[in-house]
C-alpha cells in the first residue's frame, strides 16, 4: 500500500501594537492574565505516559510513502521513503526535469512521545510526523 507525504506551509502572523502607552509599570499576572507572555511548551520533549496509545505503537506505520515536494528550482522533487518495522528506511528523492537522484539508507529514531521520526543517514536528517498512512 502507497502512502503520501503532507507537506505544511507555515503562515506568518503580524501583530500591530497600539503607540499609547497607558500605564509604564502595569502588573501582569500569568495566572490571570491570558495575555500574559508564556513560556511554549514543546511537545515533542514531553514524556509519554506509559501505555498510552500514540503513532509508533498504534498505527501500521511501515510501508512505502511518495509525494513530490516543492522545489526551489525544479518543478519538484519525487521522493520515496521506505520504513521497515526493524526501524531502518530508505529514501530516493528524484529532482524532475533534471539527471539527479540522491538515495540514503540507515536508522529511524522515534521522539519521546512516539509520534515523530528523525531519520539518521548518511546525508538524510529529516523529521517527520506520523500519521494514518501519512507523514507530515
Amino acid at each position: 500500500m502507497k502512502k503520501t507525504i503532507q507537506i505544511l506551509g507555515i503562515a506568518l502572523v503580524s501583530l500591530v501594537v497600539s503607540c499609547t502607552q497607558k500605564d509604564k509599570n502595569p502588573e501582569v499576572n500569568p495566572k490571570t492574565d491570558p495575555m500574559a507572555i508564556q513560556t511554549p511548551v514543546d511537545s515533542t520533549k514531553m514524556n509519554s505516559v506509559a501505555g498510552a496509545d500514540n503513532s509508533e505503537n498504534s498505527l501500521d506505520w511501515d510501508g512505502t510513502y511518495e509525494a513530490t515536494v516543492p522545489c526551489a528550482d525544479c518543478p519538484g522533487i519525487k521522493t520515496t521513503l521506505v520504513l521497515n518495522k526493524d526501524k531502518t528506511f530508505k529514501i530516493t528523492e528524484e529532482y524532475l526535469e533534471r539527471n539527479s537522484k540522491n538515495e540514503d539508507t540507515g536508522m529511524f529514531v522515534w521522539d519521546s512521545t512516539g509520534s515523530i521520526i528523525t531519520l539518521n543517514g548518511k546525508t538524510s536528517k529529516y523529521k517527520y510526523k506520523v500519521g494514518e498512512n501519512t507523514l507530515t
